[in-house]
């Protein structure tokens, strides 16, 4: 018998990464790597989000080697590029419920994408966990040139879907994202918890 059909009010779903699709890597790492060397994490990760932002390897514009450095030039941090690249991205476990939705969500003709405030992290992750071809798309900041901190980028994004603001679903687990992405049309859902999230995941689809 064939399962029931989704019923969906939404065609595209915009997925972040770090945070929704997988655990929070980034933040996660940064506060490891704190702590081995006696900073204070908060600190220390208010310092590192700023950095990736200014050296402008978010955006591609800087490559990592630069990023590390400007970092240690401002702590006391004295790891390698490989080994403080491995406390980041050895925290990025994918959360199968998740990719599970994403396949269900495939199959009934919704289109899905990863948007992702990402360096080229991401292309090494899936170079290992081999996730990105689940997507219809994948919109990463460091091959666009501009992150989920500008606004413009959601409308630019829902052009290249070939969509509709609100027919475009975006889940983020940062309040500021899905602020930005509202004032430009779309819905979004900020992604605190797996209960929290089907519950309201559900009122645009179910599958």
């Amino acid at each position: 018998m064939n399962a029931r059909p989704a019923t969906c009010s939404i065609d595209t779903v915009l997925f972040d990464f770090g945070g929704v699709l997988a655990e929070e890597g980034f933040a996660n790492g940064l506060r490891t790597i704190a702590r081995n060397h006696g900073l204070d994490d908060n600190e220390f990760l208010e310092l590192a989000r700023e950095l990736i932002d200014s050296t402008g390897y978010l955006t591609g514009r800087a490559n990592e080697s630069a990023y590390w450095q400007a970092v240690r030039d401002r702590t006391r941090v004295a790891q390698s590029d490989e080994e403080l690249r491995n406390e980041i991205l050895s925290r990025f476990v994918l959360r199968p419920f998740m990719f599970d939705i994403v396949r269900k969500l495939k199959r009934s003709g919704v289109r899905v994408a990863i948007l992702s405030d990402q360096t080229n992290w991401l292309d090494e992750l899936d170079a290992t966990l081999d996730f990105f071809t689940l997507f219809d798309a994948v919109y990463n900041s460091y091959h666009l040139g501009k992150s989920k901190a500008d606004g413009s980028h959601f409308p630019e994004i829902v052009a290249r879907m070939k969509d509709i603001p609100e027919r475009v679903l975006f889940i983020d687990d940062n309040d500021g994202h899905c602020q930005r992405a509202r004032d430009a049309g779309l819905n979004a859902i900020r992604y605190t918890g797996r209960d929290a999230f089907e519950k309201e995941f559900a009122l645009y689809c179910r599958l």
